[in-house]
């Protein structure tokens, strides 16, 4: 699908089947969304720019390369955004941080807005919009609108499931950002909620039903 880099490592798929299971424990699914979370990083920065630095080993002076221009922003949608930040920030521990606090009506499954805060330069940096599932993809959509009414112009969404219906919502409405995650599931149920899926991803992360 135009648009979509399905993350297809072998890593990335075992700890994914971990997650699923819904024996899992709060801690260890906690840690393997952060783990994954450091897999997918890895994946959607491997075209970052970068430029010649001279620097000086022990034993001699050579040109090696850094990331260019100003640092990332990670974007987690809270709450459940949340779980891959650690992961994230262990690989780019400058990357700068930026918070949505979105909850799904229950009624309408429409995005509900009670925080928003953010770097002042985000027309400047490479924003990463974090969420675990990309399910309905009103909260995604929601998190891009005002991320670009800040000013963000490069931004990308990352996430751990995706459903085709979320992935088509998306892209209609913001075909500028292209979508990195672990799988492409199989649908909604009438609940919203991705099937086959893990659950709801906040619960599961904090313990919560």
């Amino acid at each position: 699908m135009q648009g979509i880099t399905v993350v297809d490592h072998p890593l990335v798929r075992h700890k994914l089947s971990l997650m699923r299971d819904k024996r899992r424990s709060t801690k260890g699914f906690r840690q393997l969304l952060n783990e994954i979370g450091m897999l997918l990083c890895y994946e959607v920065t491997r075209d970052l720019p970068t430029e010649s630095v001279e620097i000086e080993t022990p034993m001699t002076t050579m040109v090696g390369t850094q990331i260019a221009g100003k640092k990332l922003v990670l974007a987690p949608i809270l709450r459940a955004g949340v779980g891959f930040l650690d992961g994230m920030l262990t690989l780019v521990p400058a990357a700068r941080v930026a918070h949505i606090g979105l909850y799904r009506d229950p009624e309408s499954l429409q995005a509900v807005e009670y925080y928003f805060k953010a770097p002042s330069d985000l027309a400047d940096r490479m924003v990463l919009v974090l969420d675990p599932m990309l399910a309905t993809a009103n909260s995604a959509v929601a998190a891009i609108d005002r991320l670009k009414e800040r000013g963000a112009k490069d931004l990308r969404f990352v996430c751990l499931l995706a459903a085709p219906e979320g992935i088509e919502k998306l892209r209609g409405s913001h075909p500028d950002v292209n979508i990195w995650t672990a799988a492409v599931d199989d649908k909604l149920n009438d609940h919203g909620y991705i099937v086959p899926g893990l659950g709801d991803a906040g619960d599961r992360m904090y313990g919560t039903r």
